[in-house]
């Protein structure tokens, strides 16, 4: 069975939790990577991290610097990820959970990289996961949300930029990325509204 056979598969069992019908491919990846400081020791959060697409390019362009960590909720895309990544601090549990215990222990991330669905941005208990992801980010880190761009316009993915913008100060969206399958953007955060 192909990546994509087993990554369709998992879509098909839990279309609620798995993003997309097929993984990002590489363009797109790259784009959501963009911000990524290039020297020094970068803290990389990599949410909704499915089988390793956009883990293979944070990898490489860190190089064996900084700590990488990505999380996935499905245990099968997880195991894929960290036999993939052995490198990676790989964890297999819910977004919000892992970013309130980075949180508690004090963690600072330069990048955080979603490729969380929709209804996991979504408030929960009366907020959204980039509010604690903006307590997360560190001065001049940024926040990066993958989007299929055909469902931007929708009510849905409005709620899903205003959620952005409620807790960053800069939101902006990246040009359509045609080389990905469907066609998709990227939102890109920066400077938190800390409260």
């Amino acid at each position: 069975m192909t990546e994509i056979q087993a990554f369709a598969r998992e879509f098909f069992r839990d279309p609620f939790n798995v993003a997309s019908l097929v993984p990002s491919f590489a363009p797109l990846c790259r784009q959501a990577a963009a911000p990524l400081p290039e020297t020094g020791d970068p803290v990389v959060l990599d949410l909704g991290a499915g089988t390793g697409q956009v883990t293979d390019v944070i990898q490489e362009r860190l190089h064996g610097r900084g700590r990488h960590i990505a999380v996935e909720f499905n245990p099968r895309m997880a195991a894929v990820l960290a036999e993939r990544h052995p490198k990676v601090e790989v964890i297999c549990d819910d977004a919000h959970a892992v970013v309130d215990r980075l949180l508690d222990e004090g963690v600072r991330t330069d990048l955080a990289v979603s490729g969380l669905p929709w209804l996991a941005t979504a408030p929960r208990r009366g907020r959204s996961i980039f509010e604690p992801l903006a307590r997360l980010t560190a001065p001049g880190g940024a926040v990066t949300q993958l989007a299929h761009a055909w469902i931007r316009f929708f009510p849905d993915a409005r709620k899903v930029q205003r959620n952005l913008e409620a807790n960053f100060e800069e939101v902006i969206v990246t040009r359509t990325v045609m080389a990905n399958i469907p066609p998709a953007v990227v939102y890109v955060a920066r400077r938190p509204r800390v409260r």
